[in-house]
C-alpha cells in the first residue's frame, strides 16, 4: 500500500540554505491516479546548514499514512538532501528519502536543477 506514496513522500529542495540550524516541518502529500488514493503527512524535526555555495538538510520523524477508505498507519520517514550553487542563477540539488512499512519499505530519490531569472 505504501508504494503509491513513495514519490509523494519526497519534498522539494532548491537553492542553498539561507539559515542554519534546527527546524520543524509538517508536510502533507496526497496521491491521485484517476481518483484520490490517500495521503501521507510527515511530522519532521530537522537541521539545515551550509557554507558558501553548499547547503544541506537532514530531517525525520513520524509519517501518518492515510489511504483512501483505510485506517491511518504511523510509519517513520526521513530525508537528507543538499544543493550546490553552480552559478549565480543556477543551483543543483538532490535528495534521498525513505518511509518504513511493515512489508514494503520505500526509498525515493530526487535530482534537479533550478534556474532563477
Amino acid at each position: 500500500m505504501i508504494k503509491p506514496f513513495a514519490i509523494a513522500v519526497s519534498g522539494v529542495l532548491a537553492g542553498s540554505a539561507a539559515l542554519a540550524g534546527p527546524y520543524a516541518n509538517v508536510e502533507n502529500n496526497a496521491g491521485y491516479q484517476g481518483q484520490y488514493l490517500g495521503s501521507v503527512t510527515d511530522i519532521h524535526a530537522g537541521y539545515e546548514g551550509g557554507d558558501g555555495i553548499y547547503g544541506f538538510y537532514l530531517q525525520g520523524g513520524p509519517a501518518l499514512v492515510s489511504p483512501e477508505g483505510g485506517d491511518v498507519d504511523m510509519e517513520l520517514s526521513g530525508k537528507i538532501g543538499g544543493s550546490v550553487q553552480a552559478s549565480p542563477n543556477v543551483s543543483i540539488y538532490g535528495e534521498l528519502s525513505f518511509i518504513t512499512a511493515e512489508d514494503d519499505p520505500s526509498v525515493g530519490t530526487k535530482l534537479g536543477a533550478k534556474w532563477n531569472f
